[in-house]
């Protein structure tokens, strides 16, 4: 054996000393120089080079190059998996030897067919992450993302059902792939991943999903789902834990999650899908903390979001989502606050509460309110005063809502910032007091049937907007505060009470008003007898007035009986007497009839 082997050896030692032989024989007549002369032994030589190279060389280097390891062309390894879906190609098996399951060597024949070519550096995207070396696995990757960029039509849940269900298993890899500690990222893998979601996830709403975008505040109303959700989904989880990943860099990801992506991604905040923008919200929340270099921008652009909103549209689905991102936002900020921040607080989220949507995001509003006060408590007087340039005078549930806001800001306020606003603040909570608000508390009506009544859950139970202020005095802090400033707050607010204790119709807030004086007279019993005795002096005065505009319209009504029916009547005031015109002086008027003079002259 030793010695055929070394047989084979010589032979091919031999071979190859003679093709170089020849070779160099071959060069040195190559290089001989056109203009000497050509003697007769050297065409000689020459006629025989030429049988030669047909007889020997030719052969000789055919069968040389053939010993050579053939390397495979780009094409023949594209083409080899697949057909090697059909004959059992070695890619399709495991380190086990085992050939991968029947259905998905069939999805991948008719995914070759249906899918355009996404093989990326000679990587076949339908293989496992587990059956290519970790060199590769980032090419794989990228191949398998280019191949999820197909986008189907889910209006047809039949159409298109074994790609969709590759796509789908795809997506799932990637996912698995995203959170299990991958390589780094390099460009071309973010890239691709950008592309992959702008494919998926940027789209134009249907037109169904504008149709209520108010955002109405009866929350029974079905909002409508996506129903490619299946595919969504998985997008945007594979987004999120791509964001999140340790194994991408800011600075290098920051040229493909740009602002346009960001945009494009507060675009989708109006979609009525509630599980799209819990997704969304999260995403985004994430991105403003790993790209600090984008966050000026993203605050920008909610705020413009918020600004078409509250002064264009009323119309957006997404408004409690964004700012419950923008209230982590806020207790992040640093002190002092910039004056854009303040700005925002002024120009964005105060207004907020003018629309009539408020219920939906009112909770998540009054979070970034309360934040931006605890971050800087001087903000409490602007932000009241806000509110009483917002108050919602002709909507009583909105009312209930801007007094349980008001009270949780009093609970924080300092006395200096409360001094300052306590004059229009208590004469607007005087008017609620006052306030004729009806609502049954406990007892709704039946949509169906109008004569019956349905029990209410207590979260949809609405107080009466008297009872709701007068709340304001069972609190120890606002308490405190009303009595170090009694002085100013007691006559704002004591004619409301007398007015509640002799005419309201309510009993519960008849006793809360008693309730209130009670407290009024322990905290200064002689500052509320003089505001008693103020008020029926005034109540007097009212009386007195009423007394005379009751005269005056007697006196009128008077005058007008003893004139024809059909009269017209001219209520001429400060005018010159005209001769020969008949007029009668009524309460500082001239009332005269218009057939008994041609004209009459007004000073």
């Amino acid at each position: 054996m030793l010695a055929e082997h070394g047989a084979t050896g010589r032979d091919r030692i031999c071979s190859f000393s003679s093709f170089l032989l020849v070779l160099s024989l071959q060069m040195s007549a190559f290089s001989l120089p056109k203009d000497e002369p050509i003697v007769k032994h050297e065409l000689e030589i020459s006629s025989a080079m030429k049988i030669w190279n047909i007889l020997v060389f030719v052969p000789m280097l055919k069968q040389f190059l053939s010993r050579l390891p053939r390397k495979s062309s780009k094409s023949d390894f594209i083409d080899a998996p697949r057909s090697g879906s059909e004959h059992g190609s070695p890619l399709q098996r495991t380190a086990s030897g085992n050939v991968v399951s029947s259905r998905l060597n069939a999805v991948k024949r008719t995914s070759s067919a249906v899918f355009p070519s996404t093989v990326v550096a000679g990587i076949e995207p339908l293989l496992a992450f587990k059956d290519v070396p970790s060199s590769e696995r980032l090419s794989l990757f990228i191949s398998k993302l280019s191949l999820c960029c197909v986008v189907f039509d889910f209006s047809d849940p039949s159409k298109n059902a074994t790609e969709k269900d590759l796509k789908r298993i795809t997506l799932i890899e990637l996912l698995d792939f995203v959170a299990t500690d991958p390589p780094r990222f390099t460009e071309p893998a973010i890239l691709a991943m950008c592309k992959m979601c702008a494919n998926n996830l940027f789209r134009a709403l249907p037109p169904n999903y504008r149709s209520k975008a108010g955002g109405s505040e009866n929350d029974e109303d079905e909002p409508m789902f996506d129903p490619a959700w299946s595919h969504l989904q998985i997008v945007y989880e594979i987004l999120l834990k791509f964001v999140i990943s340790s194994s991408l860099e800011s600075k290098v990801a920051k040229k493909y999650i740009n602002h346009s992506f960001i945009l494009s991604l507060l675009d989708l905040f109006d979609s009525e899908d509630p599980r799209e923008r819990e997704c969304l919200k999260t995403i985004l929340h994430r991105i403003y903390g790993k790209f600090m270099v984008h966050r000026p921008f993203i605050r920008k652009s909610i705020s413009n979001i918020f600004y078409h909103f509250i002064f264009e549209t009323e119309r957006h689905n997404g408004i409690a989502e964004l700012l419950e991102i923008f209230g982590s936002v806020i207790s992040g900020f640093a002190l002092p606050l910039k004056e854009e921040h303040k700005i925002f607080l002024w120009r964005a989220l105060i207004p907020l509460h003018k629309p009539k949507s408020l219920g939906v995001y009112f909770q998540q509003l009054s979070y970034c309110i309360a934040q931006f006060i605890e971050k800087d408590p001087k903000l409490a007087s602007t932000v009241i005063r806000g509110l009483l340039k917002y108050w919602p005078v002709t909507n009583s549930q909105k009312e209930v809502m801007f007094l349980g806001e008001l009270e949780e800001i009093l609970e924080g306020i300092n006395m200096g910032e409360f001094q300052k606003i306590m004059v229009p603040l208590f004469w607007r909570i005087g008017c609620c007091i006052n306030s004729y608000h009806f609502q049954r508390e406990a007892w709704g009506h039946n949509m169906f049937h109008a004569s019956s009544t349905v029990k209410l859950p207590e979260s949809r139970r609405i107080k009466v907007v008297a009872e709701r202020s007068l709340f304001f005095w069972n609190n120890d802090q606002i308490v405190n505060l009303i009595a170090h400033n009694r002085r100013v707050i007691l006559p704002i607010i004591f004619p409301a009470l007398q007015k509640n204790a002799q005419s309201h119709w309510s009993p519960s807030v008849l006793n809360l008003t008693l309730n209130v004086s009670k407290m009024f007279t322990e905290m200064d019993d002689v500052l509320f007898m003089a505001c008693h005795a103020h008020f029926k002096e005034e109540q007097a005065k009212l009386s007195l007035l009423e007394e005379k505009r009751k005269e005056t319209w007697v006196q009128l009504e008077n005058a007008a009986s003893h004139q024809p029916i059909n009269t017209a009547v001219l209520v001429v005031g400060n005018a010159k007497r005209v001769h020969g015109c008949k007029d009668i002086y009524v309460a500082g008027f001239w009332v005269r009839p218009v057939h008994f003079c041609e004209g009459w002259m007004v000073q």
